[in-house]
């Protein structure tokens, strides 16, 4: 590819109303500033003065160029960009644009109820939600299944039906990676994963992880490699099951977990305090096993302070993202969903 080309200058407006075309070339411009002031060598690719020169014009560049310029945008700022011509529309279709898509900063307001689906949440989330959603439909030209996702993370599901989910992992043939809550009967959901995900290799839950959770993972998915229960609440039983089921399992990680003796229907839970020396020995054959029960550790303390049910939305917005498994912490993704893009949601 040609680095080493010019452009026609183009009137950069500001912002008025519905003048979407000037704001998109000023959203493009200030971000493709930001772009070549790193990429090398690039001359004169862009200059707002009034001289003419023959060149490309802004939509005949390169479409790789249009992606590295428009993958520093987020959503709210891709739809006014997608409307300038068929090749910038193209571009923000792009697949490299969308391989992460996190809705971790819209965070919404609500209360549980006793009637399902067990949770309110306020008409101004709901609202937010809807922008999202047509901007995506918008951008997405109508395609809205995802066929080829193969990353999920889901850290709550209250308002999803059972049908709802099950009909959604049937189209992700290629999943590989399930990040979770904690769920009353999760049998039917890592059913329809052992269906239809054959390449299904990574599991994070986030909740209580007992024999029930534990004997629907171990029946099926004998193939999972990576097992993440951080910040979960476990039962030694669970826990030991699992080591002598998942023949396959490469990395656990049991980080700041609450680990009981046995759930208790009433009356005091029975924590231990360090792992039992049977624990260590199976999970010796584990090529990656992390584990932290320390008095001093400040996620291991919130566990103990919140009885082993996280409360999440107590802490900071980045804590439930992260994982000492690698492959599984979210690190600083969000771009897609800005502060800003979420306040412009709202006004």
């Amino acid at each position: 590819m040609d680095f080493n080309l010019t452009l026609k200058p183009i009137p950069v407006l500001p912002f008025r109303g519905k003048d979407w075309l000037g704001f998109a070339r000023h959203i493009v411009l200030e971000k493709w500033t930001k772009v070549i002031k790193y990429t090398a060598p690039i001359i004169n690719l862009v200059k707002m003065a009034d001289t003419k020169f023959n060149g490309k014009r802004w939509e005949e560049m390169e479409t790789d160029v249009l992606v590295k310029i428009f993958k520093e945008l987020n959503m709210i700022q891709l739809a006014p960009v997608s409307r300038v011509c068929r090749s910038w529309r193209l571009a923000c279709s792009d697949p490299f644009i969308w391989n992460t898509l996190d809705l971790g900063l819209l965070q919404s307001n609500f209360i549980q109820t006793r009637a399902s689906p067990y949770i309110w949440v306020d008409e101004r989330s709901d609202k937010r939600l809807t922008r999202i959603l047509r901007v995506a439909m918008a951008l997405s030209r109508g395609n809205i299944t995802s066929p080829h996702l193969k990353r999920l993370v889901m850290p709550a599901w209250n308002r999803i039906t059972k049908v709802g989910i099950c009909q959604a992992i049937r189209r992700w043939e290629n999943l590989e990676s399930l990040t979770m809550p904690s769920i009353a009967h999760p049998p039917y959901i890592m059913e329809e994963i052992s269906r239809s995900c054959k390449n299904f290799s990574q599991l994070k839950v986030m909740g209580t992880f007992d024999m029930h959770f534990a004997s629907a993972i171990a029946t099926n998915l004998q193939k999972l490699k990576v097992l993440s229960l951080r910040c979960s609440m476990i039962t030694k039983e669970a826990l030991l099951y699992i080591l002598n089921r998942m023949d396959n399992l490469e990395v656990l990680n049991i980080s700041h977990c609450l680990l009981l003796e046995a759930l208790a229907t009433s009356g005091r839970k029975q924590v231990r305090s360090e792992l039992d020396p049977s624990i260590l020995q199976k999970a010796a054959r584990i090529r990656e096993f992390f584990h932290c029960q320390s008095s001093s550790c400040t996620t291991c303390k919130r566990m103990i302070e919140d009885e082993g049910l996280m409360r999440w939305y107590r802490y900071e917005d980045w804590f439930w993202r992260r994982d000492e498994v690698s492959t599984l912490d979210l690190g600083d993704y969000g771009k897609l969903f800005g502060k800003n893009c979420v306040n412009s949601l709202t006004a």
